[in-house]
């Protein structure tokens, strides 16, 4: 099983897009099983799969979501009827998966950012344990994580976790500033934690135009780039309008009719399976 980590410290990059169409091409077209782990506060992964509606249900129902984690504290509960009583933090193992499409999915949650987190504790391995513990005798092929866009816990976490990382990158002077500052941060991780992290590839999203200026000029600024030319990918995924309305009700590209798009995931996809398997 291979876990990877979608990371970038800019949003608007297409970060969340590119990891659950990565997680659907890799399920639809290749029929692995993958399952999706959101541990963005922001959720935006999640709110991509699930509908309003269905994300209320499932906290409704008591479903777990990626604060079950990290969340070791005990939970006071009130009760009218039955007085104060309080709530045992789960064991991984009892981590439940939601099934949406052909993926898995760990949802996200907003509540991360009120959880208070402290050195020593230890949970920032969290993530590793519970795909070891629960998709690794399940038979996932794959597990996707999406990642907040600073340099946070949840970032560490889904690192130490993951065998490994790609890099969404927006075509424009604002998106490629950060670059370096995100070489540094995943630098140290890698040297704390002892991990043996590979870079799959920096990849260009949102491309208007493959023959304009500023396309060739993010190309050319990133193959200059000393940490990251070796990592710059010819493939690319275009920009199109259809896809960012339809986002929260139709996130897979590969239910879309747009031939260039579907022909952009999917070799983008060719690529990593080819590269993890080269590795």
């Amino acid at each position: 099983m291979k876990t990877i980590s979608f990371v970038n410290m800019k949003g608007g990059v297409g970060k969340t897009t590119l990891a659950l169409n990565v997680a659907d091409c890799l399920a639809r077209t290749h029929d692995k099983k993958v399952a999706v782990i959101d541990v963005d506060p922001q959720f935006n992964a999640t709110q991509c799969l699930f509908s309003g509606s269905e994300y209320v249900g499932l906290l409704k129902n008591g479903a777990d979501t990626v604060l079950d984690l990290f969340d070791s504290g005990i939970k006071p509960i009130a009760s009218v009827v039955g007085g104060a009583t309080t709530s045992e933090p789960k064991e991984l193992s009892e981590i439940v998966l939601q099934k949406k499409d052909l993926l898995w999915a760990l949802p996200g949650n907003i509540d991360l950012y009120r959880l208070e987190m402290t050195n020593g504790e230890g949970r920032e391995f969290a993530i590793q344990r519970f795909i070891e513990q629960n998709l690794e005798p399940a038979g996932f092929d794959y597990a996707i994580v999406d990642t907040p866009p600073t340099p946070s816990v949840w970032m560490t976490s889904a690192l130490i976790a993951s065998d490994y990382y790609i890099i969404p990158v927006k075509p424009d002077p604002l998106s490629l500033i950060g670059i370096d500052l995100l070489w540094s941060i995943i630098d140290r991780r890698r040297k704390s934690y002892g991990l043996k992290l590979k870079c799959l590839g920096v990849v260009l999203t949102m491309v208007e135009r493959p023959d304009s200026v500023v396309y060739s000029t993010a190309k050319a600024n990133l193959a200059s780039n000393k940490y990251w030319k070796s990592y710059v990918i010819d493939e690319y995924l275009p920009k199109r309008s259809a896809l960012v309305k339809q986002q929260l009700t139709q996130p897979f590209i590969l239910k879309m009719d747009d031939f260039n798009l579907r022909a952009g995931l999917t070799g983008l996809v060719n690529k990593f399976m080819d590269d993890i398997d080269g590795l």
